[in-house]
């Protein structure tokens, strides 16, 4: 299933090392190539050990950073106020050019997945960093987080939706500012803020979202959690979210929305990931029960399932998803 899984992945990847969402055929817009949906990936090809890959995909969205330098320049000196200014969050995977439809392109957290994820990899000896170019530009998504004051930034979150300030997004920053801070400079100052607005919305995502599948990312990857949050999270989640094909992104959730809120399948190969690093073996054989029962016979994990669990959406396979199963295989 590795090896199936790994090949679905690559049929995805486009000569310049980034991602499409789904497949490059796919008439959704899910051909095109989002910041936070291919760091995720990383996460897959770094627990098969495809470091080649990896590295080939985060410099691609360094490019991508470094093609707009001059839109990050003017927000770090201006400050954004409408959605257009802000770092986009989705391209076109050969040109690298913003996707200018209206879109919910404030999405704080995809700036910070980056920052952890090229960090962490740095960290671990794995070179990412190719030169000063690089360099500069990590120095300037930094001011940029600060530029925005993301602590308090009302931004779409993880879902692309209604502004609002999310755990989900203030956590990502925060791990990311942390792993970066030994190769850029990181005013503290600015984590400490991070920290605190986290910790007053916590174990809530935002004022609107309770309950929220996003916040598992402030467990997996970011580890960012007390102990005492995390189990509050998992409770949470596992309890009013999890599906038979998937896990609900959050109550009342109206996209795709079929006598029900839609099943996505990418939360069960994330709990069954965070299950195997508690060390909680029957929790992690179950999920990753459920995340090969949400397959379809090609070894394809879609993006969400119907309400009634028989049907799933054209997003099949999705990258994320088929990501997470990789790394709850290896991880």
């Amino acid at each position: 299933m590795l090896q199936q899984s790994l090949q679905i992945l690559k049929q995805m990847q486009y000569p310049t090392g980034l991602f499409a969402a789904s497949r490059m055929t796919v008439k959704t817009g899910y051909n095109l190539a989002w910041i936070r949906d291919n760091v995720y990936t990383t996460l897959g090809l770094e627990a098969a050990q495809r470091y080649s890959i990896v590295k080939k995909t985060l410099r691609a969205l360094l490019d991508i950073l470094l093609k707009h330098e001059y839109k990050i320049d003017w927000a770090i000196k201006e400050k954004p106020r409408h959605h257009y200014q802000y770092i986009h969050a989705r391209y076109d995977p050969i040109t690298m050019e913003e996707i200018w439809e209206q879109w919910g392109n404030k999405q704080n957290d995809a700036i910070g997945a980056l920052l952890f994820k090229i960090g962490d990899f740095e960290q671990k000896g794995i070179r990412i960093i190719r030169n000063q170019n690089d360099l500069r530009i990590l120095q300037k998504l930094v001011y940029y987080l600060q530029s925005i004051e993301y602590w308090h930034d009302k931004d779409n979150g993880m879902w692309e939706e209604n502004e609002e300030v999310h755990a989900s997004s203030i956590g990502a920053c925060v791990a990311g500012l942390k792993r970066i801070s030994k190769i850029v400079d990181v005013p503290q100052e600015i984590i400490k803020k991070g920290e605190i607005a986290l910790n007053k919305l916590l174990p809530h995502e935002s004022e609107t979202k309770k309950v929220d599948m996003a916040l598992l990312s402030l467990i997996y990857p970011y580890n960012i959690v007390t102990k005492e949050q995390r189990k509050t999270i998992l409770k949470n989640v596992e309890e009013k979210l999890v599906r038979e094909k998937g896990v609900i992104r959050y109550i009342g959730d109206k996209y795709h929305y079929r006598n029900g809120e839609a099943q996505w399948t990418k939360g069960l190969p994330w709990l069954a990931i965070i299950y195997k690093q508690l060390n909680m073996p029957d929790k992690y054989a179950h999920y990753m029960r459920k995340t090969i029962n949400a397959m379809n016979e090609k070894g394809e994990l879609p993006e969400l399932y119907y309400a009634d669990g028989n049907e799933h959406n054209e997003n099949c396979p999705l990258a994320w998803s088929q990501a997470l199963f990789v790394a709850g295989l290896k991880g």
